[in-house]
């Protein structure tokens, strides 16, 4: 199930656009003399809700609202598909010290790409924070909130962003450049891109939910780590790129497998 954050934050900024039209309708209404029956008031108001409801949810997943944070086409002179988003083989190696955080998985999805590629705005939105070191992916970050109530984060950037908190993008726009967490873009260029809940940062959602991409192919083309680690007592649960879990920051561990393929190293 959808956590709702999202759901709550655009329901607020819903509520906030239609309270005072309808606030203008009522008074006109009264101003006239017209009457309705308690009933009848009660099933308008309802009926208006619902409706309010209904519009202020977050875009349903198969719609996938976003596009790709990178210009060209995907190749082995642009970017390729790097680490995938959730429980993914090397995260759960990892699930005790690197990925503790994120409930044993990856948080997002790696866009191997050499330093200084640019980094588009996935969807419009305000610019929520620049190199904010709670959230991690350093040397620099950048988090965007987007208007249907998710944000997201663009790590191990070259350089700190020129953009300013509060700032308005635009999707397609290009906010930043990708960089290397270890700082001397030998080896390990790429951007990790993380998608939240705007506002408490505190869920992370699959990108390839959300992202409009050909995500089978990519994978087949690109990914250094497309396979993920099994359940041998429930080996057909996450095994799909779209099919990953949300993750909630520092819940309790998703991937602690009794019985696990590949056999687990580290404990």
């Amino acid at each position: 199930m959808r956590s709702p954050g999202p759901l709550r934050h655009a329901l607020h900024r819903r509520l906030q656009a239609v309270c005072a039209p309808l606030q203008t309708a009522t008074n006109r209404i009264g101003g006239k003399g017209w009457t309705l029956h308690p009933v009848a008031s009660h099933t308008l108001m309802a009926a208006l809700l619902m409706a309010i409801l209904l519009g202020a949810q977050p875009a349903a997943r198969d719609e996938r609202p976003f596009t790709l944070p990178v210009a060209y086409p995907p190749g082995p002179s642009t970017w390729l598909l790097g680490q995938l988003y959730g429980n993914t083989v090397f995260a759960y190696y990892q699930r005790n010290s690197l990925y503790d955080a994120g409930q044993g998985l990856h948080f997002g999805v790696d866009f191997t790409a050499r330093c200084g590629t640019p980094v588009l705005a996935i969807g419009d939105g305000v610019v929520a924070k620049v190199d904010s070191a709670t959230h991690g992916a350093l040397p620099h970050n950048l988090i965007i909130d987007h208007d249907n109530g998710y944000a997201s984060l663009y790590g191990h950037l070259l350089q700190r962003p020129e953009l300013t908190p509060g700032e308005r993008v635009a999707r397609g726009q290009m906010v930043a450049l990708t960089g290397d967490p270890d700082l001397d873009c030998s080896w390990r260029g790429h951007l990790h891109l993380e998608i939240r809940d705007a506002g408490r940062y505190k869920r992370l959602y699959n990108p390839a939910q959300l992202i409009e991409a050909d995500w089978d192919s990519l994978a087949l083309a690109g990914s250094y780590n497309s396979w993920f680690a099994r359940d041998l007592e429930d080996p057909r649960r996450w095994q799909h790129i779209r099919g990953q879990p949300d993750i909630t920051v520092w819940g309790p561990r998703l991937n602690e497998y009794p019985q696990a393929w590949p056999l687990a190293w580290q404990r």
